[in-house]
């Protein structure tokens, strides 16, 4: 069986994920250094959740007889204001969810990289949703009382 495009797919994911999940574990640090510790401690618990899901897809990739690269990303800049890191992370999530939906397919022929990636695209699904609970729930309480519920 040729697991060519499975490799390919996972390779991707392993560095995406691992950077984004670098990403969101500075964001942490970054709002419990402001005081938002109930807002830091759920991005550094996402990063410890997205890790898990690296060393997943590496896993499977050392399974099948293929060392990962690891890949450095470039720089990124970490928004200090919370709002505004909560809408660009939903870009981020709904881009990211329809990239998973559109590769599903091609894992079609590989089961057990199917099954990780339909896990993971469920994970990633319930984070945009909360993504969207947060934004509309700034929208119906006000920004400085959802600040506040982050403390």
């Amino acid at each position: 069986m040729d697991f060519t495009q499975t490799l390919q797919i996972s390779q991707m994911i392993v560095n995406e994920l691992s950077g984004s999940a670098f990403v969101h574990k500075m964001q942490g640090l970054l709002f419990k250094s402001q005081g938002f510790e109930k807002l830091g401690q759920k991005y550094l618990g996402h990063y410890t959740e997205e890790m898990e899901w690296v060393e997943k897809y590496a896993s499977r990739m050392l399974d099948l007889g293929c060392v990962p690269q690891v890949k450095l990303n470039q720089e990124c800049k970490l928004i200090e204001d919370p709002v505004e890191y909560i809408k660009a992370d939903l870009k981020l999530q709904r881009e990211g969810v329809e990239t998973l939906y559109k590769i599903m397919p091609t894992l079609a022929c590989d089961p057990t990289t199917y099954d990780i990636t339909k896990a993971y695209l469920a994970d990633e699904e319930e984070d945009l949703y909360w993504d969207e609970e947060q934004l509309d729930m700034i929208e119906k309480i006000g920004v400085q009382n959802w600040l506040v519920k982050q403390l």
